[in-house]
């Protein structure tokens, strides 16, 4: 049997399941052309129905069931199982991967990069030590490293003494035909509103703690507060499942405007979700580069954000939206009104924010950064030698 001449490029995360570190892994193969590498995807934990995302045939999924804590155990069999597949490149995304990188450089695969997508509820600023300790005793097994945010490369380099000329800072790209500007009388399907007498705020994203969508509960609370009128035709929004799901339901009923919400929980039409809104908020308390952020923005909405990890690289403050200091439910409560009573300026920043993601932040841009690294690293003919 002949053997497939491209290389295989082994994608390894904590478990691939909706969030915007996976749907990062998506888009990348999707659309690297199918000529240059194939690809596997495995997850520490479990591979779920996501994988259905992925549309191509050529694709090998594998679960390895890891229990909680470090997974040292596991090492003979990750070392087998890159012997069994003999990857070119093994690709580990964020700290909860970072340990296959030892097994991988034992089993003699060739490159070895870290991807850092963004922060753990645990180190929202960096600075917890052991998480430190841990990264600088892979560092030696690592060949190269990607950044998804300024924040996060200078991390790298100041804090895990990662020498710069291991560390590329590259953006995330956004689908912008799936995700494209609206019409102003839709709404996504099943849902309650009506636009356009209704002006829609709205997130999108796991219902988990770093995301910390109570914030944003509590500011449509608050910005009905600061202005009663808004009653009448603001509508909140809150798509995704998790922990904090209830929690959300239940302050806004608390409040007496769970009316005024729709929490439907997770959904496979986001696209046609954005399309509905008429604003984007991103409460988060830590972020890599945002996939959500590029998502609303190709979506033409002006988009609110927390001024945490690379949301501010994104979002031209004042042009394409708001940064807001995080937990700070009062200034997003503010941005919200201001945006819902100036809905003429709310459309102009978001058209605006559609045109910076097709100048700065296309997908074709990020596949072809991706596979330019990857060319670069194993030798292959056509790679860029500039960094």
């Amino acid at each position: 049997m002949k053997q497939d001449p491209r290389p295989l490029v082994a994608h390894v995360m904590y478990r691939f399941d909706t969030g915007g570190l996976e749907n990062g892994i998506v888009n990348l193969i999707n659309h690297m052309p199918a000529e240059r590498y194939r690809h596997a995807v495995i997850a520490l934990t479990e591979v779920t129905d996501f994988r259905q995302r992925i549309r191509r045939d050529d694709v090998q999924f594998i679960s390895l069931r890891k229990a909680p804590g470090h997974g040292i155990w596991l090492f003979p069999r990750l070392y087998r199982l890159f012997r069994e597949l003999r990857p070119a490149i093994v690709h580990s995304r964020n700290l909860a991967a970072l340990e296959v990188q030892l097994p991988a450089w034992a089993a003699g695969v060739p490159v070895r990069i870290h991807g850092e997508h963004g922060r753990d509820v645990g180190d929202l600023d960096g600075s917890n030590r052991t998480y430190q300790r841990v990264r600088r005793f892979y560092r030696p097994f690592v060949s190269y490293y990607l950044a998804l945010s300024r924040d996060l490369a200078d991390y790298l380099t100041d804090i895990i003494r990662v020498p710069g000329n291991k560390v590329l800072q590259v953006y995330n790209g956004v689908d912008s035909q799936r995700f494209h500007p609206g019409e102003p009388d839709r709404v996504a399907a099943d849902c309650p509103f009506a636009r356009p007498q209704h002006w829609l705020v709205g997130t999108v994203g796991r219902m988990q703690t770093v995301k910390n969508q109570p914030a944003l509960a509590r500011a449509f609370i608050r910005a009905l507060q600061i202005e009663p009128a808004l009653a009448e035709r603001a509508r909140l929004v809150m798509v995704g499942d998790g922990p904090l799901r209830d929690e959300c339901r239940q302050l806004l009923d608390a409040a007496g405007v769970g009316e005024l919400a729709w929490l439907p929980g997770e959904r496979s039409d986001v696209d046609a979700v954005m399309r509905g809104l008429d604003c984007f908020v991103l409460p988060s308390l830590a972020e890599g580069i945002s996939n959500t952020i590029l998502e609303a923005m190709a979506s033409a909405l002006p988009v609110v954000a927390t001024d945490v990890g690379g949301n501010a690289d994104l979002i031209a403050a004042g042009e394409t939206g708001e940064i807001v200091p995080p937990s700070d439910d009062e200034a997003m409560a503010r941005e919200i009104v201001r945006l819902a009573s100036r809905p003429e300026q709310a459309r102009h920043m978001g058209l605006a924010g559609r045109r910076r993601v097709e100048q700065n932040f296309s997908m074709q841009a990020m596949v072809e950064r991706y596979q330019d690294t990857y060319d670069r690293l194993l030798h292959r003919p056509g790679a860029s030698q500039a960094r």
